[in-house]
């Protein structure tokens, strides 16, 4: 159960509408999904967090599929079912195959529990990332 009221396409303000037009524009939609309709109980956190969002997940030196794959990975360790849902279902929609989907649950599984072991052994790195 929600912990705020979604706010509907058809009640929302003027300043609400103006996002939720843009929300699905950008991500060729045809209706608000409950998350922003969420955030839409505050708008201006609505305001800023969509901000964010369409900043970074835009087309760059990664494609979109790969970073929808990406924010997948970051919502099964964070153990976010809605963003789990979304994440899966919008890289599916960007071309993310099966077998795609397969290797990336494998990896995150497996690196999960390597960083896990990591931390538990306390080990000081071997490599160091080079910085530019």
């Amino acid at each position: 159960m929600a912990t705020v009221k979604l706010v509907d396409e058809s009640a929302a303000s003027p300043r609400v509408k103006a996002i939720y037009d843009d929300i699905k524009a950008t991500k060729k939609i045809d209706r608000v999904p409950n998350f922003w309709r969420g955030l839409a109980a505050h708008p201006e956190h609505l305001e800023l967090v969509w901000s964010r969002a369409k900043a970074i997940m835009k087309p760059g030196a990664l494609d979109l599929v790969v970073k929808e794959m990406l924010a997948l990975a970051v919502s099964i360790t964070n153990s976010c079912k809605y963003c789990i849902n979304s994440h899966t279902a919008a890289a599916q929609k960007l071309g993310m195959t099966p077998e795609q989907h397969g290797e990336l649950l494998a990896v995150v599984g497996l690196y999960n529990q390597l960083n896990k072991l990591a931390d538990a052994l306390q080990v000081e790195p071997d490599l160091l990332p080079k910085v530019e």
